[in-house]
């Protein structure tokens, strides 16, 4: 039989509240007392429920995260990570809400009023509209933005980013330093709403090469399992292949990386790649690319989270990571 809060009480030979706050709010209770409540705890197996102690604090003690694609993408993993690292040691849970597509999209805002039962919502790496903004605004919770469009226009309580503007510029103008002129950009095709970020790095990219009298050449891939083998068919069925290739993502970088070679290209030699990201495996394969710090990142979108779940201000709401170009052996100044 499951032992109870009452069981715990008469064991430790104290009141039921104490029980409640030795677990609730240890803070309140003496060391002595808590030690006493909890060796009574582990005798009898008793733990209590997150709904008694939702029900004491007057919250749901979980997150809604609105994400956009896989979850076993770099970024979408390492942002995870960080926020459930954070969340965790404070009692909280993460509901995750995958935005795939724009059915799953238009789904979880249909089922909006009936998913009142969250304390914030984080909105990761797509746009969302000012109708969007009003649905999550009637649950009445702060809403905050990772790498999101506008989130100051769009109402959002508050939000953190990387600078992709900054990053991408570094990237283009690290390669055009390098002289080179023909230069390819890979990237994928996902809606723009879905995965604002990526967007914003290819826009800044074109922008600073046309600057510079550098007009790339676009690939478009999709996120299948044979997307990499896709790209490089269409670079060798070009009517010459570039010296230098940008890539949206590490994820595209590091695979592709290795079909050129499979197909006899040397890099650098024959052609510079750079990714983005600066992800697992970067450093082992000497990937020049684009630092960002998702965990980092995370960990601050859920300290801001926490602080206005408490209605507590902030000195920076809105808050922008700087890029750092990260030169490592897949890039080479072109060789005449």
């Amino acid at each position: 039989m499951k032992s109870s809060i009452q069981d715990v009480a008469q064991l430790a030979h104290v009141s039921i509240s104490t029980v409640s706050r030795s677990f609730t709010r240890p803070d309140l209770v003496s060391k002595a007392t808590r030690d006493k409540v909890m060796k009574a705890a582990d005798e009898l197996n008793f733990s209590i429920s997150r709904s008694a102690a939702a029900l004491k604090t007057g919250r749901a003690l979980r997150i809604a995260v609105l994400i956009s694609g896989r979850l076993n993408l770099w970024f979408s993993s390492s942002i995870m990570e960080g926020l459930n690292e954070s969340f965790h040691d404070e009692g909280y849970d993460i509901s995750i809400y995958q935005m795939s597509s724009a059915e799953e999209r238009r789904a979880f805002f249909d089922m909006l009023p009936v998913r009142r039962n969250v304390d914030a919502v984080i909105v990761i790496s797509f746009d969302i509209d000012s109708n969007e903004i009003r649905q999550l605004r009637s649950v009445d919770v702060p809403i905050i933005g990772i790498n999101s469009s506008l989130p100051e226009d769009r109402g959002f309580n508050a939000a953190v980013r990387i600078d992709d503007k900054q990053g991408s510029e570094l990237a283009a103008r690290h390669l055009i330093t390098l002289g080179h002129r023909d230069i390819a950009y890979i990237r994928t095709d996902r809606e723009v709403t879905l995965h604002f970020s990526v967007q914003g790095r290819f826009d800044s990219f074109m922008t600073c090469c046309k600057s510079n009298g550098v007009e790339p050449r676009v690939f478009v891939t999709d996120e299948g399992k044979n997307n990499i083998s896709k790209v490089v068919t269409q670079l060798l069925s070009s009517d010459h292949m570039p010296t230098a290739i940008a890539c949206q993502e590490d994820g595209i970088a590091i695979p592709l990386l290795f079909q050129l070679e499979r197909n006899g290209f040397t890099i650098p030699n024959d052609i510079s790649i750079i990714g983005y990201d600066d992800s697992t495996y970067a450093r082992d394969l000497g990937l020049t690319t684009i630092r960002q710090t998702p965990v980092e990142m995370a960990h601050e979108a859920a300290r801001m989270t926490l602080a206005l779940i408490d209605k507590q201000p902030l000195d920076e709401p809105f808050k922008t990571f700087p890029a750092q170009l990260i030169v490592r052996s897949t890039t080479a100044r072109l060789r005449h």
